[in-house]
């Protein structure tokens, strides 16, 4: 297995050192920045393939460290967010800004390694179809390329919601239960927030949707899960 080059953003020593030295044995390499400020130098300076983002941090918080991330150069880097266990408003909160995972504190590091993996897997997978592309209305997908765009516009999707999108499109004209997509989604058993794909449908349905509360594309079917509608 490849090395991946993670940056954790977190100001708690003892857990950068145990993280640093676990995920290490586990073909991670960890960059620790102890507040947001050096996080954020850290990404400009050196390639990473995943950010662990602490929520509790001094000085600029984790919420506005994420902000900048998605409004940056690497907007589109895997962000797997640390939260403290039990507060779901900043869950939420952390999804609409654009993380694209979430773990509460105190974790077991082999989870944190499952969902790393699970991460930077989503973000190099590439259907090996060539060609393979789709256009629903002023849609456009390309899957081997993963972009997007809308009227002609590339649209910029974090990698989770262009998978999001992607297993809804591949499905269209078929429901698909919020179960099903998690587990698409995630390929890993592990708990998740239940109401985080609908945090993800809302946020890209602000991304592709003229009217988002009358959506076009992507469509609620009440009680069961989501569809994509395809518009020829």
């Amino acid at each position: 297995m490849n090395r991946v080059s993670a940056l954790l953003v977190d100001d708690d020593v003892k857990l950068g050192k145990l993280l640093t030295e676990y995920l290490g044995k586990n073909d991670v390499d960890v960059t620790v920045a102890p507040d947001g400020e050096r996080g954020l130098a850290q990404l400009t300076s050196k390639r990473f393939e995943v950010v662990l983002l602490d929520l509790m941090l001094p000085g600029v918080d984790g919420l506005e460290v994420l902000k900048r991330i998605r409004a940056g150069e690497r907007k589109e880097i895997p962000v797997l967010m640390l939260t403290a266990k039990g507060d779901d408003v900043d869950k939420v909160v952390g999804l609409e800004l654009g993380a694209d995972d979430y773990l509460a504190k105190p974790f077991n590091p082999r989870e944190l390694l499952a969902r790393i993996r699970a991460l930077t897997r989503r973000a190099a997978l590439s259907p090996v179809l060539p060609g393979d592309q789709m256009k629903s209305g002023d849609l456009e997908i390309d899957f081997p390329a993963r972009e997007v765009k809308l009227e002609g516009k590339r649209v910029v999707l974090t990698n989770f919601e262009f998978e999001l999108l992607a297993t809804l499109a591949r499905s269209a004209g078929r429901v698909l239960s919020r179960d099903q997509l998690m587990d698409g989604l995630k390929g890993e058993a592990f708990e998740s927030f239940d109401r985080s794909i609908d945090v993800h449908v809302s946020r890209l349905r602000a991304k592709l949707e003229k009217d988002p509360k009358s959506p076009r594309h992507i469509k609620t079917v009440r009680g069961v899960g989501y569809l994509f509608a395809r518009d020829e």
